[in-house]
């Protein structure tokens, strides 16, 4: 425990304080000396970069997403039906391709989707092709136009009532349920509609949900375990957004934000203050197992084809930067992936505080992303998916390369795709790694 009390901590002792729960893991027991060894360097390469100094050498995420899963003759659909084989195939990977981080499995199970009627999300054999390679989201109208106030006035009413009951089919009858509110001092009422039917079914999908969950992931779990006994840390922790972002994915979908931010624009900013505190608190929460350091945003409603400058500015930024700020003062590191193309943004998004945030690219101009925001945020990306599943070795290590010449000088950089792949060469994963250790030790040649 810190000898100072957490809520008398600054928002910096906070963050130390995560660091060192981060490089110094509670209850973990390392395969041996050198594996704990092994796992304080990588943790400290992570810190040093984060802090924006020279680490020994510039830190690799590998972006293996479902590559694992195709680089052992499987398909996303058999790793659905399957969690065995998928960590067998996710084993294989970690025995193979080395890098800074551990990379567990990714595959949702088959089962507990058709449970609990999954309506918001294609899948491989249910809504695509069996030999899709990805998920597809649905986007829809999962609240009307005229419900801005109900979000607003309740949030949680909302979530229960409407947007449950119409993005997973097994729970629609609770659209029929009364409000929370009816049942103030009355809770016993609360339980009658469990005498009808369709409420009892629903009720028992979540049982039968859960239950399922918890068996498939028991093989994820000891994986993980696995990764951590031999040194490889984990990169990722809470998960939370951008409130233009739940409102434009998650609940108007894109028609519906963009005419509300003519027709009703004070109501999109009302409800987007209304959402502010809601993903601070869940990004929070979410992250407080193990450090609790890493919040991971996924954003995809700011990029530079979306909307305009001025319109960045003034809807998406404002509240963004508000749960940014809200994680930064809990002491956490927001993990900021800006899908798409952010170079438009830069000069908008360096008003953060120094060494706070770490920004993953995607397709941004990352020299032009050094330019902007080096020496003031940790950056990180963007080796092309494309040229990861099309490209040579060769042309791989020297795009890497100059990445790393470039974005790496000083330090403040981590070298990472793009975005996660699904198939692709085998041997162009090993050239990242390969031209972080020829190119990447400090100093910088």
């Amino acid at each position: 425990m810190p000898d100072k009390e957490w809520s008398a901590m600054t928002p910096d002792e906070k963050r130390e304080e995560r660091f060192q729960r981060w490089l110094n893991p509670v209850g973990v027991k390392f395969n041996d000396a050198k594996a704990e060894k092994a796992y304080k360097e990588r943790v400290t390469r992570f810190i040093k970069v984060l802090k924006l100094q020279e680490p020994d050498r510039v830190p690799v995420l590998l972006p293996a997403g479902t590559f694992p899963i195709y680089d052992a003759g499987m398909t996303l659909k058999d790793a659905m039906h399957d969690n065995k084989k998928a960590v067998k195939a996710y084993r294989k990977f970690f025995k193979e391709y080395e890098s800074d981080t551990f990379t567990g499995g990714m595959a949702t199970s088959a089962r507990s989707i058709e449970i609990i009627d999954v309506l918001y999300t294609k899948f491989p054999g249910r809504g695509l092709p069996d030999n899709a390679s990805m998920h597809n989201f649905v986007e829809g109208e999962y609240m009307f136009a005229d419900e801005y106030n109900h979000l607003i006035d309740d949030p949680s009413d909302f979530f229960f009532h409407k947007y449950l009951p119409r993005t997973l089919g097994a729970l629609k009858p609770f659209a029929t349920l009364e409000p929370f509110g009816h049942h103030l001092g009355l809770p016993m009422r609360f339980l009658g509609p469990a005498t009808q039917p369709d409420i009892q079914a629903a009720l028992q999908a979540i049982i039968d949900y859960g239950k399922n969950e918890a068996e498939w992931n028991k093989p994820m779990m000891d994986f993980a375990a696995e990764g951590l006994a031999a040194g490889y840390p984990s990169f990722r922790g809470g998960f939370t957004g951008a409130p233009f972002d739940i409102l434009a994915d998650t609940l108007r979908g894109t028609k519906g934000i963009v005419m509300d931010m003519y027709r009703q624009p004070d109501k999109v900013h009302a409800a987007m203050e209304r959402l502010v505190p809601l993903m601070i608190n869940a990004g929070i929460a979410a992250g407080a197992t193990g450090s609790g350091l890493m919040v991971f945003f996924a954003l995809h409603k700011g990029d530079d084809a979306f909307m305009s400058d001025k319109q960045y500015e003034i809807f998406y930024w404002p509240t963004f930067r508000k749960v940014i700020m809200g994680i930064i003062e809990a002491g956490m590191v927001p993990y900021l992936f800006a899908e798409g193309k952010y170079n438009n943004r830069l000069k908008t998004i360096q008003d953060l505080p120094k060494g706070s945030v770490l920004w993953y690219f995607d397709q941004t101009d990352m020299f032009k992303a050094k330019e902007v925001l080096g020496g003031k945020q940790c950056i990180c990306g963007n080796v092309p998916t494309s040229l990861l599943r099309t490209g040579t070795k060769e042309a791989v290590k020297e795009y890497c390369r100059k990445l790393i010449q470039v974005c790496g000088k000083g330090g403040g950089y981590i070298l990472a795709g793009g975005a996660a792949l699904d198939k692709g060469k085998g041997e162009n994963m090993k050239a990242m790694w390969e031209a972080a250790n020829e190119y990447g030790v400090y100093p910088l040649k």
